[in-house]
C-alpha cells in the first residue's frame, strides 16, 4: 500500500484508531492508573461539579484518570468516533463522562462557559497534531478563558525540534506476536515533521503492511512555555519524563 499524507484525523481513521489501545499497551485502565498518579502528583483533584475537559481523549485513559480523581463531568473530545465509542465502553458512570466528537480548536468556547472549567488536559502528544503552529496560542487562549481561577492545564507532548538523522529516524513503537508498528520521521521544515506509520499485522498466515502519513508540529518547550504565559497562565512545571515526553503544568492565577 502506498503511504498517504493527510490530516491527523484522516490518519487515525485510516490506520491508528483500530490499534490505538494496543499501542498504549493494551490495557486502558492500567494506563489510566498511571495518568491519575501523574495528575495527582501535579496537584489535580476534583469534586462533584468540578468540570474537566480532555482534549484529544483517544480511547479514554486521561478521561478515566480525571474521573477517578473526582472530576465530574469530564468532557472528552476527539475527532475519532471509533475511539469515542471505545471510551464509552469503559465508562461505568454514564453521567460522569460526556463524549464530544469535534475539533479541539473550537470545542472549549462552544461547549463551556468562561471561568467554569477546573482542569483541561491535552495529553498523549495531542497538541502537535494541530494543523498549524498558529493554532496553539489560540487554543491556549480558549483554555485560559474556560478555566476557573486556580484551574489547571496539563499538556504532555514530544519536542521534535531536534532533528534526527539517518537510521535514528526509524522509531519502533510497539510489537507483539501479531502486530508491529514502526514510525519514520521526515523533517519537512522548521515547524513540521511528516510522521510515516508502518503497521505490519499477521493475517491468515502472512504479514500484511499498512502505511499512512500525517504532519506533526515541532513545538519547542521554551516556546510553549512562552505561549502559556502570554495566555495568562502560570507555568508550574515543565520537564521531560523518562520516556522523553514533555510534561507541562500551568495554573490560571
Amino acid at each position: 500500500m502506498t503511504p498517504e499524507t493527510g490530516t491527523s484525523a484522516d490518519h487515525y481513521d485510516r490506520l491508528l484508531a483500530e490499534h490505538y489501545t494496543w499501542m498504549l499497551g493494551g490495557d486502558v485502565h492500567e494506563v489510566a492508573d498511571r495518568q491519575a498518579a501523574l495528575l495527582a502528583e501535579l496537584g489535580l483533584a476534583g469534586t462533584e461539579n468540578d468540570t474537566a475537559v480532555d482534549l484529544g481523549c483517544g480511547s479514554g485513559a486521561q478521561t478515566l484518570a480525571l474521573a477517578r480523581l473526582g472530576f465530574s463531568p469530564v468532557i472528552a473530545v476527539d475527532t475519532s468516533r471509533r475511539l469515542l465509542d471505545e471510551l464509552v465502553s469503559y465508562v461505568r458512570d454514564a453521567e460522569a463522562v460526556r463524549p464530544v466528537h469535534g475539533d479541539i480548536r473550537t470545542m472549549l468556547p462552544e461547549a463551556t462557559e468562561p471561568g467554569t472549567v477546573a482542569a483541561v488536559v491535552c495529553m498523549g502528544d495531542t497538541l502537535p497534531h494541530l494543523p498549524s503552529k498558529a493554532d496553539v496560542p489560540v487554543l491556549l487562549g480558549h483554555v485560559s478563558c474556560a478555566l476557573v481561577s486556580g484551574g489547571h492545564l496539563v499538556v504532555t507532548y514530544r519536542d521534535l525540534t531536534a532533528e534526527l538523522r539517518g537510521t535514528d529516524r526509524f522509531i519502533p513503537v510497539r510489537s507483539s506476536d501479531d502486530r508491529l508498528l514502526t514510525c519514520f520521521l521526515e523533517y519537512r521544515d522548521e515547524d513540521t515533521v511528516i510522521v510515516h506509520d508502518l503497521l505490519h499485522t499477521w493475517t491468515k498466515g502472512s504479514w500484511q503492511q499498512l502505511a499512512s502519513s500525517y504532519p506533526k508540529l515541532r513545538l519547542a518547550s521554551s516556546w510553549l512555555v512562552e505561549q502559556c504565559r502570554a495566555a495568562g497562565l502560570d507555568v508550574r512545571h515543565d520537564a521531560a519524563d523518562s520516556r522523553g515526553m514533555r510534561i507541562l503544568h500551568a495554573v490560571k492565577p
